[in-house]
C-alpha cells in the first residue's frame, strides 16, 4: 500500500527555517545542544545530525555567531568552507547547559504534531484490507480451528480492538502473535515529536523495523533539491508491541525522567498504524477495569490525551488495532460500555481431536521422532481418563519431555506408553485427589470454561 503524495513525510525536504514549521529560536536552541554534546563540527555535520540542509542551518549558524554563542575554527588546510567547523562559546556553553537542563534531547529535528497526525492518518491502519488468500497464507502450516482464522481475519479489517478470550494454553498468544504476519504496507515515523516547545523522542529501533534500505538520513550535508524531507524514517513495517503482566497504567502515559531530562513515549503511540496486544489481560498490577476504563476514549474515538511534565494536555491520533488475550470471558473482565467498544470477541476453544492429532504430529517432528499412532490413541485415553482438555500447548510440551529425557539417556527419542507416562507425570504433577495439578491451576483460573 503507498502512501498517499500529499503525506507530509513525502513532502520535499525544507530549503527554510519557516519550511520545518518550527521556531527560529527552538532550531538554535537545539543546534546548540548538539554543539554543546558533540563538540567542535563542520557544518556538513550538522546538517546530518539535525536531518536539515545547509540551507537551514546556515541562518542558525549566523545568528549564532552575531549573539557570540559559536564561534568558527579553521581545522583544515585545504582554504575552503570545507575546514571549517563550528564550537560554542563559554556563553553558548552556558546558554546550552541551561537548553539541557529543561530538554535533554539533542537529536534530528522534530517535525510538527500536526504533521505526525496527518501522516498517521495518510497510512491509517484501518485502510488495510486482509484478504481470506492473505489469512491462509499468514497461517499456511498453523493447526487453528477455521471458525477462529476467519473471524481473526474480519476482525483485522475492522480497525478495532479484538478481544481473544478461552482457557489458559489455547494458542490465544500465540494467535495475537501472528496476527503481525498481516500488518501490510511500510508506513513512515518522524525521528521526534515537537509539541509546545518541548521534544518527544519517536523513532524506536526496536520497535520501528526498517525494511530494506530507508532514505532517511541520505539527504547528509548537501542540498538535494527535491529530496525528501529527512526528519521522516521510511520504508518502516508496521509496528507490532506485546505487553503483559508487566503493564501498569503510568505505562500508558507519557513520562519524563527527571534524572535523563528526556520523555518517553508511550508504546501504544509508537505503536499506530500497527498492531498493540495485551497479554493475559487480568493478570497486569492494574485493573483490568483500570485498564479498559483508561482506553475507553481512545478507542471510540480514535484519539488519545497526553500530558507534558509542564502540565500542558494535547491530543495524539490512536490509529492501533488493540488485540486483548484473556483466560477470563470478557463479561467478567468489563462491563457493558466497554464492551461495545470491543468489536470482535473471539472464544479460542480446546483442539479437536484432529487438530490435536496435527498438533501432536508437528511436535513429533520437532524432537526428531515418528509418529506413532498406538502411542497418539494412549495419550487422548490419558486426557479422557483425567478429564484433562485438548489444549493446544500440550503436545509440545508433552515432547519436549521426551527430548530432555532422551538427551539425558543419550539415546534417540522414544514415543512410547512409557514414556509419555514418564512425560505426563513430569508436566501434570498430581494434586489433590489425584487430579493433575497443572489441570487445576488452569482451571482456577478459568472458571468460566472450567465445564465447557
Amino acid at each position: 500500500m503507498s502512501l498517499s503524495l500529499l503525506a507530509p513525510s513525502n513532502a520535499r525536504a525544507p530549503r527554510t527555517v519557516e519550511d520545518t514549521g518550527l521556531p527560529f529560536l527552538f532550531l538554535t536552541e537545539l543546534l546548540g545542544k548538539v554543539l554543546f554534546q558533540r563538540g567542535q563540527l563542520r557544518l556538513p555535520e550538522l546538517a546530518a545530525y539535525l536531518k536539515l540542509n545547509i540551507s537551514v542551518i546556515d541562518p542558525l549558524v549566523a545568528f549564532l555567531r552575531a549573539e557570540k554563542l559559536c564561534e568558527v575554527a579553521r581545522v583544515g588546510n585545504s582554504g575552503t568552507d570545507a575546514d571549517l567547523s563550528y564550537v560554542l562559546t563559554e556563553a553558548g556553553r552556558v546558554r546550552a547547559a541551561a537548553a539541557v537542563a529543561r530538554n535533554a534531547y539533542a537529536g534530528p529535528a522534530p517535525v510538527t504534531l500536526a504533521s505526525y497526525t496527518a501522516q498517521v492518518k495518510a497510512q491509517s491502519v484501518a485502510n488495510m484490507q486482509v484478504t481470506r488468500a492473505a489469512m491462509m497464507a499468514a497461517f499456511d502450516g498453523i493447526v487453528v480451528n477455521p471458525h477462529v482464522l476467519h473471524q481473526l481475519g474480519a476482525g483485522m479489517n475492522s480497525g478495532r480492538a479484538l478481544f481473544l478470550h478461552g482457557m489458559a494454553g489455547s494458542g490465544k498468544t500465540f494467535l495475537a502473535e501472528r496476527l503481525c504476519e498481516l500488518l501490510a504496507g511500510n508506513i513512515a515515523v518522524p525521528y521526534a515529536l515537537m509539541v509546545d516547545g518541548e521534544v518527544i523522542p519517536f523513532y524506536d529501533g526496536v520497535q520501528h523495523k526498517v525494511e530494506g534500505v530507508s532514505d532517511a538520513g541520505m539527504l547528509g550535508a548537501l542540498d538535494r533539491g527535491s529530496a525528501p524531507d529527512a526528519r521522516w524514517v521510511r520504508s518502516v513495517r508496521r509496528p507490532a508491541a506485546l505487553a503483559g503482566g508487566e503493564l501498569t497504567l503510568d505505562m500508558l502515559d507519557l513520562r519524563f525522567d527527571p534524572h535523563t531530562r528526556l520523555y518517553q513515549a508511550p508504546p501504544h503511540l509508537k505503536s499506530n498504524n500497527g498492531i498493540f496486544i495485551i497479554d493475559d489481560l487480568g493478570r497486569q498490577r492494574c485493573t483490568p477495569e483500570a485498564l479498559m476504563n483508561r482506553w475507553i476514549v481512545p478507542m471510540d474515538r480514535g484519539v488519545d490525551y497526553l500530558t507534558l511534565h509542564t502540565g500542558h494536555t494535547f491530543q495524539v491520533p490512536f490509529d492501533v488495532i488493540v488485540v486483548f488475550s484473556s483466560n477470563f470471558v470478557p463479561q467478567r473482565l468489563s462491563d457493558g460500555a466497554f464492551l461495545r467498544r470491543l468489536g470482535y470477541k473471539i472464544e479460542v476453544p480446546a483442539s479437536t481431536v484432529d487438530e490435536y492429532a496435527r498438533l501432536f504430529r508437528q511436535a513429533c517432528t520437532a524432537v526428531g521422532v515418528d509418529f506413532d499412532q498406538d502411542a497418539f490413541d494412549y495419550l487422548l485415553a490419558c486426557h479422557q481418563r483425567r478429564d484433562v482438555p485438548l489444549l493446544a500447548c500440550y503436545p509440545r510440551d508433552l515432547m519436549r519431555q521426551l527430548r530432555d529425557l532422551a538427551r539425558y539417556e543419550e539415546q534417540a527419542p522414544e514415543l512410547s506408553r512409557r514414556t509419555l507416562d514418564w512425560a505426563w507425570d513430569n508436566y501434570f504433577a498430581a494434586g489433590a485427589a489425584g487430579r493433575p495439578a497443572e489441570q487445576e491451576r488452569r482451571e482456577r483460573g478459568n472458571m468460566e470454561y472450567s465445564n465447557a
